[in-house]
């Protein structure tokens, strides 16, 4: 396949199952007529992982994407330090060496050396330096590649989509930060990415309530009441199909997810928790909304049985196949808006119905 999409990966938290979901996923040579492979990461630690846990997946050691053979694994190397690997044990030095391949890919995407991200499990506490005060992935990625974008973290599996409104902060803090104008903000999001990053033509959105069972007419809470519904009602006149709020558990239960193509959850567990629990082993988490297309699993470090080799490499495949599609999907959208169809009107004056073409801006 000619113009193989060259898929960064970083090589995430080296105690945990990154590199083990990495190796098993490309043991299938199939996966090299999907894509070119770039990992960025450490040779040596590559190395380790495959010895320790006997799997047979050869790779290449390469100074730059540029150099990456388009039908064979790759690692870049992305730092200079002795990492050593302990499973399962949280490590500062680990945590560097994390961030150190996930700066070398942010730089070699600016440079057009690959064409999409996908990162494996990062341990949030180790990551934590003077470089690096986020949250996670997506709150960094989306100020090194936003460009003044914002993101939003989707969770999926084939038409099953959780966005969600509020991600990775304190419960304590949920309630405040919900506003209207945030919520709409996401809808607007989740809109755009389901017609432009998944060819759905006319999304169908349900937004979640905040409270148990909707807020009970104001009886267990009013953000529904005042903040939720306005922000619905102005986004439907706005052309959005978006409907809600319903009660998580309501919908969740009765399976009526199934018919939307994409659910806005009001803070992180409420939308990852059944996500996780229908679709984990298969899920993806996509951060939507910025100009580079990103992926991960849906598990992290797994610290449980890293090491042990029995990780699923499931999460991890599903990531590289909704990166490629997606980036692919863009271009076609993009392609398609090139040369779009002039503007038309009707001249209403007479009975002739003659289709115009040239009416005056203002007329149309």
């Amino acid at each position: 396949m000619e113009n193989k999409i060259r898929v960064g990966i970083t090589q995430g938290d080296a105690n945990g199952v990154g590199y083990e979901v990495i190796l098993k996923a490309f043991s299938d040579p199939v996966m090299f007529e999907l894509c070119t492979p770039i990992v960025y990461g450490s040779p040596k630690v590559a190395a380790y992982h495959r010895k320790a846990l006997n799997l047979n997946t050869n790779f290449s050691i390469i100074n730059s994407a540029s150099e990456a053979a388009p039908d064979r694994l790759s690692v870049v190397n992305c730092s200079n330090d002795e990492v050593k690997v302990e499973f399962a044990k949280e490590d500062p030095e680990v945590g560097k060496a994390a961030l150190d391949a996930l700066e070398k890919a942010v730089q070699e995407y600016r440079d057009g050396l690959i064409d999409v991200i996908v990162t494996a499990p990062i341990n949030k506490h180790s990551i934590q330096s003077d470089q690096f005060h986020f949250p996670g992935h997506t709150e960094y990625i989306e100020q090194k590649l936003g460009e003044g974008s914002k993101a939003l973290m989707i969770l999926m599996k084939d038409d099953f989509r959780v966005a969600l409104v509020t991600g990775h902060i304190p419960v304590t803090q949920i309630s405040a930060t919900i506003t209207k104008e945030l919520i709409q903000e996401k809808i607007a999001i989740l809109h755009r990415s389901l017609k432009q990053d998944f060819g759905i033509g006319a999304p169908r959105i349900a937004v979640l309530s905040l409270n148990p069972h909707a807020g009970d007419e104001g009886l267990l809470g009013t953000e529904e009441q005042e903040v939720i519904t306005p922000a619905i009602r102005e986004m439907v006149a706005k052309g959005i199909h978006c409907f809600g709020p319903y009660p998580a558990d309501g919908l969740m239960g009765s399976g009526n997810y199934n018919r939307f193509d994409g659910i806005l959850a009001m803070y992180h567990d409420q939308g990852q928790a059944p996500f996780k629990a229908l679709a984990m082993d298969e899920g993806v988490n996509f951060t939507a909304g910025l100009p580079v297309v990103r992926t991960s699993p849906a598990h992290g470090t797994a610290y449980d049985i890293a090491g042990k080799g029995v990780a699923s490499e499931s999460s991890f495949r599903q990531a590289i196949y909704v990166a490629i599609d997606v980036f692919r999907n863009r271009q076609r959208d993009k392609a398609c808006r090139v040369n779009p169809l002039r503007k038309q009107y009707y001249e209403k004056r007479d009975d002739s119905d003659k289709l115009k073409l040239d009416a005056p801006e203002d007329t149309l």
